[in-house]
């Protein structure tokens, strides 16, 4: 049985999201999606409910750190995932400090479903704690 994701990726490249999108499957998920890759289609694209949001690091026009802002201010119980084609280990830290919940590169990308189950339960928890 596959389990239903909701997952707006914030990607400038499209073949990039299908290989997400394909390896989520494999996980056993059952994506539904939509890729933005500026802020207004990512402001607009906000206003739906989101289960989770993947973020390529840098992208000609809108960067993951201005993506991660707009999240924190719009919902910030919303898992958000880095990815990169090369993300240096201090990059990494930064992004953490500023909200984000994982980050990894892209060669790794097999290690998404695993990722992205962790952050969705860990989501829960929070959300849970917040209203004790």
């Amino acid at each position: 049985m596959s389990i239903p994701l909701r997952v707006l990726f914030v990607e400038d490249m499209e073949e990039d999201v299908i290989l997400m999108v394909r390896e989520l499957k494999r996980g056993g998920f059952e994506p539904t999606w939509q890729r933005v890759d500026t802020e207004p289609d990512m402001e607009a694209a906000l206003r739906d409910k989101w289960d989770i949001v993947i973020s390529d690091y840098s992208m000609p026009m809108f960067s993951a750190v201005d993506a991660l802002e707009l999240v924190k201010r719009q919902n910030d119980q919303i898992p958000f995932i880095i990815v990169s084609g090369a993300i240096g280990e201090q990059t990494a830290v930064e992004v953490m400090k500023a909200g984000a919940q994982d980050y990894f590169l892209k060669s790794a990308i097999a290690r998404l479903p695993v990722a992205v189950e962790r952050e969705l339960r860990d989501a829960l928890v929070r959300r849970k704690q917040r209203l004790a």
